[in-house]
């Protein structure tokens, strides 16, 4: 019976952890096409000398 109880708190731990996965994915994406929307409302590269978003890197 432990054993049981065992694996499927393992599944469970495991699905969640695919899930939360999933979803950081889709955060991560998210966030990278607001910073290319940024990037090019910004000017991108050819803004020449004027000040970026990001600061003095």
């Amino acid at each position: 019976m432990g054993i049981i109880l065992l694996v499927l708190l393992l599944a469970l731990i495991l699905g969640g952890l695919g899930f939360a996965v999933h979803v950081l994915w889709w955060i991560a994406l998210i966030v990278f096409v607001a910073w290319l929307v940024g990037f090019g409302f910004s000017g991108g590269v050819s803004g020449g000398g004027r000040r970026r978003w990001y600061g003095r890197w």
